[in-house]
Formats: C-alpha cells, structure tokens, sequence
C-alpha cells in the first residue's frame, strides 16, 4: 500500500486541490509516523478521474506530497502560480441563467475564518430560480450553490473547532448579525435574521457581492462551518445542507418526529425523497402523496415509505381521510390544500416547504373544523442544521444523488426544469 509524506502548511496553502484529494484517498489521516496510507484502489478511481491517465502510480513504498500532487495536476487547477485569493467558479451573468467559466478573488483567510476546498456541491431548483432572476432579487454576475462540502485546508486564528484536512460544508447562509434574538445562541434561527447573508448573491457590508458553491473553494466564518459526518460519502451528503434541513426542521419544531407517528410527504423531489428517509429514520410512519402512480414502487420500495396515494384518486383520498398527523407539502406548483387537509387527523399539522408561484386557496372551513395548523418553514439555522447532519450520520442517511462534471451544469439545469432528475444532481467542481 502506498503511503504519502504529510504535507507541510506551505504545501497545503500552494497545493489545496491535491491535499483535498489526498484526503479522499487517504481517509484516516496521518499515521504516527507523518505518513498516510493511501487505498489503492480508490487512488486509481481518483487519478482516472481527476488526473494524469498517463501517469505512473506507486504500487507501495512512500512518495513524497509533491510526487503525489504532480500526479493530479492540471491546466485548471489551482496551484502555486495563482494567488491564494484566486477562485475559479461558473457564474450567470445575466437572467439567460446560462453558467459559464468565471474568474473572482475570495477574502484571504482571516482571524475566525474557515477555507474549505469544495469537493461537491448540490443543485437545488431554487438555483434555477436565481440564474433566471425569477425572484426577482438576483445579482449578477452571480456563482450559484448553497450545498457546498469539501476538505478544510486552512485556518485563521482563533479557529478551535476546524483544523486542516477536516472535512466541513457550507449551506444556504454564511453569516448574519449575530445579535439579535434570532441569532442569539439560545435559540440560533438565523435563517430568520434581517441581516443574514445568503451564501451567494447576497452584498456584503463592503459592497462586494457573495459567491457559491459552484466553484474551487470558498473562505467561510467558523460560525457558519458544519461538521459533516465521517461515515457518509461527500457527494451524497451535499443535498442534506439544504433538501435535508429544510424537510427536517419542520419535523422538529412542529412534533412530528415521535417514533410511529403518521407523516404524509407530498411530492417526490429533491425535498420529498429526504423528507421520506428522514422520517424513516424517526420512526415515522410516512406515506408519500403523488399525482403519479408510476412513482409508488421507488417510493415503497426504494426510499422505504410505508404507503403510497394517488392525490388524482378520489377513492385512494377518501379511504386515507383523517389519517396522518402531519404533512410535509414539498410541492412548488398550484394544488389543492383542502384535499390535503383532509388526509389530517385533527389537531394536524400541514407545513409548505415548497414556494409556488401562484398563490394558494386556503380551505378555512375544512381547517375550522379539524382544528388543522398551516404553517411555512424555512430551512434551519446552524445549530439545528448541524444537529441534522449529526443524525444522518447516525441514521446512514444521505441524498439519492447524480453526480455530474461542471461543464454539464447547463444541461442539469434543463433536466431539473423537466423533472428528469431522481433526486438531485451533485456537481464535481473542477476535480
């Protein structure tokens, strides 16, 4: 087995793109002796896919980081003749949402300051909505991506909970005022913050405008850095920093998340398949609601739900009436609610995850007479997002994932607005 000669802070800060892939390859870290055992057969996969074709892999014996470096080397790579501060990213430019090669500077690692070498970032519809300006609060040029994960490599002072080839992600907010009762550490919802500051497209106090996970690397507050999960593949744990905490959060905070508690996941996204695993791994009894018969065998079979209703099918609604204590309505076009309510027990929760853009109908009097709560839910702040990353890697859960190079980006983008993705697309930025 191959060993590689740790490297050293210089080499580290010169060459992030290699000690992030000898992270990969060498997953155990450093041994006694400063030397890390590299698997063989994951380095011939990396080196194939990220690397020299041609080049000539130690079979055993010791390599120095440099020998191991110069086997991944190329033309995009980020090494020692470009600055520290110089990220390559793919950015829109304008509302075509059309992604394209782009060029920016990060801040320098400050006291407090976390970079983290991006190995996967996750794709998520409201990407698209961004690109495209369909909210109308996008600024250009703009690198999208809020489900970012990678290999820490480098710290700023004071930096206690992250060291160097730590692995650590990013999700949709990468700072916030942190004073007022939002952000207070007894309660930690900054997603609800005034002065959030969204991981992309969002100005900061200089003036300068925020840039994604689509891209080499991204320099973070320690504040804003999750710990992901040692047992759980990078690529598919990506989605959990949005999919996950979004269909989480609302489990929690409105009690649906008691072992044999009956929860309905309405659509069977992005959002809707993590909503299914995670309430699995609750112990919930979770029913997933569909327009689309053709779904009930991977909802079932696949993702491990309990039940399977066709919304279209009066008589399927009609024998599941009053039967869930909850929903997670993941659903991001015009439906019915009342039906909806009508699957709820009394004193049932139904929670929109999904943002429709047409206004939905409200059913008062089916919520009159069951006493039923309709509420929203955005996210999670950071405790709670970390707390869910805990548990899905506790549970072994991730997302169900398609993982695909950078340059195929524009193509996703097209595939996601048809539908033709199951669940989501983890890009590979650069590697």
């Amino acid at each position: 087995m191959p060993r590689v000669r740790s490297p050293s802070a210089t080499e580290r800060k010169e060459q992030p793109r290699a000690f992030a892939l000898l992270r990969q390859v060498a997953p155990t870290g450093p041994g006694a002796d400063d030397l890390q055992a590299v698997d063989p057969q994951l380095l011939q996969e990396y080196v194939k896919l990220y690397g020299q074709p041609a080049a000539k892999l130690p079979a055993d014996g010791e390599i120095s980081f440099a020998d191991f470096a110069a086997i991944f080397t190329q033309p995009t790579s980020a090494g020692s003749n470009t600055p520290a501060t110089s990220c390559i990213g793919y950015a829109a430019q304008e509302t075509s949402g059309i992604l394209a090669p782009y060029s920016f500077d990060r801040r320098a690692v400050g006291p407090g300051d976390v970079r983290i070498q991006i190995t996967h970032c996750g794709i998520c519809h409201s990407d698209l909505h961004m690109v495209k300006n369909e909210w109308g609060n996008s600024l250009y040029p703009m690198v999208p991506g809020h489900e970012i994960v990678g290999i820490v490599t480098e710290v700023g002072k004071g930096v206690t909970k992250f060291k160097p080839g730590d692995r650590a992600g990013v999700g949709c907010m990468v700072d916030s005022c942190r004073t007022c009762d939002y952000c207070k550490p007894d309660r930690s919802e900054e997603q609800f913050c005034k002065g959030q500051l969204l991981t992309y497209s969002s100005k900061l106090p200089d003036g300068t405008v925020t840039m994604g996970g689509y891209s080499t690397f991204i320099v973070v507050r320690e504040a804003f850095t999750l710990r992901l999960p040692d047992n759980l593949p990078l690529d598919a744990t990506a989605p959990l920093l949005c999919a996950g905490i979004t269909v989480y959060s609302p489990m929690k905070h409105f009690g649906l998340d008691k072992p044999g508690m009956r929860l309905g996941v309405v659509g069977l996204g992005g959002l809707g398949h993590m909503a299914v695993k995670i309430g699995k791994g609750l112990g919930l009894h979770v029913t997933v609601i569909s327009t689309s018969e053709a779904k009930r065998e991977e909802a079932i079979k696949v993702l491990g739900a309990d039940d399977f209703i066709v919304s279209k099918d009066a008589e399927q609604m009609k024998d599941a009436a009053s039967s869930l204590d909850g929903i997670i309505d993941t659903v991001s076009a015009k439906h019915d609610l009342a039906a909806l309510v009508g699957l709820l027990r009394v004193d049932g929760r139904l929670v929109l995850v999904g943002v429709p853009e047409q206004p939905l109908d409200l059913p008062s009097a089916a919520l009159i007479f069951k006493r039923v709560m309709v509420s929203g839910s955005l996210i999670g702040g950071i405790r709670q997002t970390q707390e869910m990353l805990d548990f899905c890697g506790e549970k072994g859960i991730t997302a169900s994932i398609e993982k695909i190079p950078i340059d195929y980006i524009n193509t996703a983008y097209e595939r996601m607005l048809r539908s033709d993705v199951r669940y989501r697309c983890a890009g590979v930025w650069w590697w």
